[in-house]
């Protein structure tokens, strides 16, 4: 299953990742107030919660971090409201770009992702200009250590989902979107909180990158929109060539 962990396995952009450690805890901070805002703040009496710190904790952030977030909730009352954007357009090589974005200025985050389409290489289209390549679907991650492969394959669809993939790190389960609530907590009663579980776009073509130039410039472009801190995600369609990925891991 291809779609929330875009290249997850190239070495090119690990250090880029690590650098960006902060601006990732400043975003799931966010999630995680947000989160404890729409209910209750006990993450045992709210699914949201549970669920955003579990993220979070999935990328080693802080107890700390994780409380202050929680904490923000009730100190912010009434405070900014946030709502979620979404923009679409092509990025180098052509591929269909869609940003999803959580943001309490619409105005700033769209010349700015306007920017970064401009700048890098890209060009933003209107609403629906790529989306037609995409599917939605609700997407589930478990560790790999939650479960043996078959047990999670088992589970997961005797519980409504579709499809799932494991590997040596993770369980990616895939679901219809309204089932997808469903499926998380008949899941999380039998392997407890999932590391994630959201809304996600599926590409149903691929674009095809074949070559190292155009493959740097898109995972520059995927590196410079993710920096923006309203940002949440970033789906695509690229497919880049095995022997690119090598190339760009040697470097």
């Amino acid at each position: 299953m291809s779609g929330h962990s875009q290249f997850k396995n190239i070495m090119y952009r690990k250090g880029a990742q690590d650098a960006k450690k902060a601006k990732v805890f400043a975003k799931l901070a966010r999630d995680i107030t947000i989160a404890a805002k729409s209910g209750m703040p006990e993450p045992d009496k709210n699914p949201r919660l549970r669920l955003a710190i579990a993220a979070a904790r999935a990328e080693s952030m802080p107890k700390d971090n994780i409380e202050r977030a929680i904490a923000k909730a009730t100190q912010t009352a009434g405070g900014d409201d946030y709502v979620s954007t979404r923009y679409e357009g092509f990025g180098p090589g052509k591929v269909a770009v869609i940003v999803e974005c959580l943001t309490d200025n619409k105005n700033r985050t769209a010349g700015n992702v306007r920017t970064v389409f401009g700048k890098r290489g890209g060009a933003m289209g209107e609403t629906g200009s790529v989306t037609f390549n995409f599917e939605r679907i609700g997407f589930i991650e478990y560790p790999a250590a939650a479960a043996a492969a078959d047990a999670m394959f088992e589970a997961a669809l005797e519980a409504g989902a579709n499809d799932v993939v494991s590997d040596e790190e993770h369980h990616d389960i895939e679901t219809l979107p309204d089932d997808l609530n469903m499926v998380t907590e008949n899941l999380e009663a039998k392997f407890g909180t999932p590391a994630a579980s959201r809304l996600e776009w599926k590409p149903l073509v691929k674009t095809d990158i074949t070559d190292v130039e155009t493959a740097k410039k898109f995972l520059d472009f995927v590196d410079a929109m993710e920096e923006d801190d309203d940002v949440q995600h970033v789906y695509h369609n690229a497919e880049i060539a095995e022997d690119v990925m090598q190339k760009l891991a040697a470097e």
